[in-house]
């Protein structure tokens, strides 16, 4: 599993970014359908917003639609190559502040001044310690009705059965043929699941609102999840609701082939 020194090595020098980041949306064709028809519908309640917070913020490739949503926009990551990135790219935009973090701390953000926190395809390589040190302070950091909106793994459901089998080799091998072990698991963190990140934010004052579970790029196992969290005293608190979506990655086929039928090849 990635620790974050991992992360640090693996997204300050050692990754050659050779579309901002933009690759990593190729099974929905480019950022901008996915974006539109995946990202935008699970958060259109809760922008825009006064201010936004984004977590690995990478290249930009989520705060070029960001910054149009919000009147104040923090970006962060752990990557100094990333915040620089950033800063370049959006030159022109002058509501947009940059910060390199330790990949934990959020200490620049000051006392219920955040109304969405958003961070989406980055914190799935985060692992637990990174997960908890981030809901430790969004209680303070967010206003009285503010939301996060998390993506992160959930291979931690699979994890301890997984590394039992690639400890016997020709069991591995079978099951890769046979089709039953999936070939990749996109470097998910195995120490986190759903269930923990809803146990975390509980402890930390916060309550997960609705959690959904995902297929990435995986045919049986649902390794990701994108988890909405408010503050317990929120007007939005609820019960958890939780969808385990196995047809996430119908939904990223059908936007491939719109992008491909309607797409003019802007972003």
């Amino acid at each position: 599993m990635p620790k974050l020194e991992d992360n640090k090595t693996r997204w300050d020098g050692e990754y050659h970014w050779r579309d901002q980041g933009d690759e990593w949306s190729n099974l929905w064709g480019n950022p901008a359908t996915q974006w539109y028809g995946t990202i935008m519908p699970r958060i259109k309640s809760h922008v825009p917003a006064n201010c936004i917070l984004e977590i690995a913020c990478g290249y930009g490739r989520w705060t070029q639609y960001l910054k149009d949503l919000g009147e104040r926009l923090i970006a962060i990551d752990l990557s100094a190559e990333c915040i620089e990135a950033s800063q370049q790219r959006f030159a022109d935009c002058s509501n947009i502040e940059y910060h390199v973090n330790d990949g934990k701390s959020l200490d620049m953000i000051t006392d219920a001044s955040v109304d969405f926190v958003f961070s989406f395809d980055s914190l799935v390589h985060a692992d637990e310690s990174v997960l908890s040190a981030y809901l430790r302070q969004f209680k303070r950091i967010l206003t009285k009705d503010g939301v996060a909106f998390i993506h992160h793994s959930n291979f931690g459901e699979y994890h301890s059965a997984y590394s039992k089998i690639r400890a016997v080799p020709d069991l591995e091998d079978a099951l890769l043929q046979a089709g039953i072990l999936e070939e990749s698991t996109h470097w998910r963190d195995g120490s986190v699941d759903a269930k923990k990140v809803e146990d975390l934010a509980s402890k930390n004052g916060l309550s997960c609102i609705s959690q959904e579970i995902v297929p990435w790029a995986t045919k049986k196992m649902l390794i990701d999840c994108m988890s909405t969290i408010v503050k317990n005293d929120s007007a939005l608190a609820r019960t958890n609701q939780v969808w385990r979506n196995d047809n996430f990655m119908a939904e990223a086929h059908n936007l491939l082939q719109l992008s491909q039928l309607y797409d003019s090849g802007h972003n």
